[in-house]
């Protein structure tokens, strides 16, 4: 019994620890406020435009890939603050790295909201 205890309270620390750092990175990363935003609105236009359960969950996946890798690249930065405090070429490297992720799945977000969703809009508005 005391084992089974054990191992519901890691799970539950588990998802404390995750819920702090959404709760970090809500507080300090505008970007994520911006990719939330998108999310937001991209998901009330594909259920006012009626998407198939298949288009919301490909959209959801993508939101999923950038908001992730937003997260991580935040923690890319904070470590990379913590070992390498003053400004050096690796650390720089290893940042923009992280962003560059960040941008990929960004750019590729776009592009298949926009193959999901702009024929859906052009049916509505011509």
């Amino acid at each position: 019994m005391n084992k089974l205890k054990e191992i519901l309270d890691a799970i539950l620390n588990s998802f404390r620890f995750a819920i702090d750092g959404i709760q970090f990175a809500l507080r300090t990363q505008k970007n994520l406020h911006i990719h939330l935003t998108m999310a937001t609105i991209v998901m009330i236009l594909s259920i006012l435009l009626h998407c198939s359960s298949q288009e919301i969950a490909i959209l959801l996946l993508t939101m999923a890939i950038v908001i992730s890798l937003e997260l991580v690249n935040t923690a890319i930065e904070a470590t990379i603050d913590l070992v390498s405090p003053h400004s050096q070429p690796l650390a720089k490297i290893a940042k923009d790295l992280g962003a560059a992720a960040v941008l990929i799945s960004a750019i590729c977000s776009v592009i298949i909201g926009l193959l999901i969703l702009s024929p859906k809009l052009w049916n509505v508005f011509f």
